[in-house]
């Protein structure tokens, strides 16, 4: 009866880690749904938008988005494991960039408005990530 008792537990011990293992992997990933807001300018009033995060990591490498800025301020390719900074960073008025890329929204609406068009252009529409609020 002890030899049970002990294997039971070292299984259910055993399948924990695992179950906790795979959470905390999916910790690292991002949560499955965001809403993205710029936070630089609280007064300006943008429509947030929703943002399906693991549909898009089902389809995408983390690169296709994702990317640093290297010392000399020009983008760098991003590198699996390297840690996600807030797009505001270095998309911002301050930072030089040009207009097109000089906001989180132009910087959004320029990577996120291409992929999308490029796929099905239905998905460009601005109420795809920005959708009314139901009354």
């Amino acid at each position: 009866m002890k030899k049970i008792t002990v294997y039971a537990v070292a299984t259910a011990l055993a399948l924990g880690l695992c179950f906790a293992g795979a959470t905390f992997a999916a910790d690292e990933k991002g949560p499955a749904e965001m809403t993205l807001t710029s936070t630089i300018d609280p007064a300006k009033k943008a429509k947030p938008a929703l943002f399906p995060h693991a549909k898009h990591q089902e389809r995408l490498a983390c690169g296709e988005c994702h990317h640093s800025k290297g010392a000399d301020g020009k983008q760098v390719a991003y590198v699996e494991g390297q840690k996600i900074e807030k797009c505001e960073s270095c998309h911002n008025k301050a930072a030089g960039m040009p207009k097109k890329l000089a906001t989180f929204k132009n910087a959004a609406h320029e990577n996120c408005k291409v992929c999308h068009k490029a796929k099905d252009k239905k998905l460009a529409k601005c109420n795809v990530c920005h959708p009314k609020k139901k009354k």
